[in-house]
């Protein structure tokens, strides 16, 4: 089994107006953690990036989870958004694909791009931990 699981979803033809909204991106990200079953270690975060790149204004956000951890990042120019979901828990990606369609009303499934990796396919918890075999002095 792999450590984790990883979504990216890039979604297209967004509306401005929703994807350059500090709080709907705020509430996107605490709404999708519930329904996706994953616990917040703390509320999201959220912030306004700078205009020092143009092209590149928007939003970027994170809502740390027992789990890992979702983020957001959009760009209100061209009407785009990016999603990652990492988790050491298994989530369901048409669960998340549905939500966030719905959410942000794009009308076309061609405006969602999905890449769905396995992290850590190698990683042996046990194996990999390391267990000192005397204690450390200072």
């Amino acid at each position: 089994m792999p450590f984790g699981y990883h979504l990216m979803l890039d979604v297209y033809n967004c509306e401005p107006n929703l994807i350059d909204d500090l709080d709907y991106c705020y509430d996107y990200l605490d709404q999708l953690t519930t329904e996706i079953g994953m616990d917040k270690q703390s509320p999201p975060f959220i912030f306004r990036s700078p205009n020092t790149y143009p092209g590149k204004e928007g939003l970027s956000g994170w809502v740390p989870v027992i789990e890992s951890g979702i983020s957001i990042h959009t760009l209100t120019a061209t009407k785009f958004i990016s999603v990652d979901v990492y988790s050491c828990k298994k989530f369901n990606v048409d669960k998340i694909k549905a939500f966030t369609k719905r959410y942000f009303k794009i009308k076309n499934d061609d405006d969602l791009e999905t890449n769905y990796v396995f992290r850590g396919v190698k990683y042996d918890g046990i194996e990999n931990t390391v267990v000192p075999t005397k204690p450390c002095i200072d």
